[in-house]
């Protein structure tokens, strides 16, 4: 049966690579049926179920591997001893009473079941994440823009990077602030985000119906900590249907970060897609921290991808009008006082984290058909320019 499970998996692969419209399919009519079931148990508890899945199956692992250690070195000592003996290894020693046979038979039914939670494993992944790599994309399914085959320049870049920058410089101003510059933020206020975030999730689903539907509320990482020495803001957990963000990064992520984790509840996996929908749901939010948040989000793939499209021409740059330094120290993601809180506490240094979780994802995504890998995050500028076409040019 695991076997047969994690074959079927091999199948919806393919099928969703060489089949047109069998993702799409299964993406608009079979996988929200996972999040308005499976997705409102898991809802129930105030904790991060996935992220204490993962870690049983990290212990799993390791137990797997332990007891793997030992199984070899009693077949070991055993086939030593009956060779000296001049008795065949295989029979009589898996039926003795000894604690050995014993340990035998035990790891043989534990391996059993890793077997079974492999093949959950795979199908599960499979259903809840992999084949939504492969659905069409957002521009394609909503027609995004008035010009699909518009081809955007230097010239329409920077009226939107102009944009974005102009808004996040005013409303970097209009926010109460402590003795450190930092944004007045409780944890009341970051129960109010995650309703907020809920609510402006809601209402882009009345303009795109794949966004509507039932939504579980965000939840906090429980151990952010190694999530922030990989730099990750939130992690949608495809084994239980959850939005989950991370709790030590700085005020202005957490908006649109819950927002990005939510859209991936609707199937939309691709994280520049992601990105986008992020933005689109907290830029026309009455809650000023979540249009800030939008503007934050982007402002960095913007003038990045401006500065290439003019040549690096610092006079042309310059011209434009420039990110207020208040905007730039919004833009981080940890405070200095929780960056030294997580490498406290740390096991890993951050920079060997890092590099393993990017390799990692840039893996993951280039399997599943994302070819440009990590790349592929600032493309939510392509999305941008053709959300904005006949808005602002």
């Amino acid at each position: 049966m695991p076997g047969a499970m994690i074959l079927l998996a091999v199948i919806l692969n393919i099928l969703g690579r060489v089949w047109e419209g069998f993702s799409d399919f299964y993406a608009k009519h079979i996988f929200p049926l996972w999040v308005e079931t499976y997705g409102r148990i898991t809802g129930i508890f105030p904790f991060s179920v996935g992220e204490w899945m993962l870690y049983l199956a990290v212990a799993l692992v390791l137990l797997l591997g332990m007891g793997g250690v030992v199984y070899g070195l009693l077949r070991a000592a055993e086939r030593s001893r009956r060779k000296k003996e001049g008795c065949s290894l295989q029979r009589g020693f898996w039926r003795t009473g000894s604690v050995g046979g014993s340990f035998v038979r035990l790891y043989q039914r534990y391996a059993f079941f890793c077997y079974w939670v492999t093949g959950i494993f795979s199908l599960v992944m499979m259903l809840n994440c992999f084949l939504l790599y492969q659905v069409s994309h957002f521009p394609e399914r909503f027609g995004l823009g008035e010009s699909p085959d518009r081809e955007y320049g230097a010239e329409e870049l920077g009226e939107l990077r102009d944009f974005v920058v102009e808004k996040a410089n005013a409303l970097s101003q209009v926010f109460e602030r402590d003795e450190r510059g930092y944004i007045c933020c409780g944890e009341e206020r970051i129960m109010e985000m995650k309703k907020r975030a809920w609510d402006e999730m809601k209402r882009l689903g009345q303009e795109y119906e794949a966004l509507s539907g039932y939504y579980p509320r965000p939840k906090a990482l429980a151990v952010s900590g190694f999530y922030s020495q990989q730099y990750i803001m939130g992690y949608y957990f495809p084994f239980s249907m959850e939005a989950n963000y991370n709790r030590q990064m700085y005020i202005t992520n957490m908006p649109v970060s819950m927002c990005h984790e939510l859209s991936h509840l609707k199937g939309f996996i691709l994280e520049d897609e992601a990105n986008f929908l992020g933005f689109l749901a907290c830029v026309d939010s009455e809650d000023e921290l979540f249009r800030y948040s939008a503007y934050l989000s982007v402002i960095g793939y913007l003038d990045r991808d401006f500065v290439r499209a003019i040549g690096e021409n610092e006079e042309i740059y310059a011209a434009h009008p420039q990110i207020a330094g208040q905007v730039a120290a919004d833009k981080k993601f940890l405070t200095e006082e929780s960056w030294e809180q997580v490498e406290r506490k740390a096991v890993l240094k951050t920079e060997t984290v890092k590099r393993a979780a990017d390799a990692f994802l840039d893996t993951n995504l280039t399997l599943n058909g994302v070819s440009d890998g990590t790349v592929s995050y600032s493309r939510v500028v392509r999305l941008l320019l053709r959300y904005y076409d006949g808005k602002l040019y």
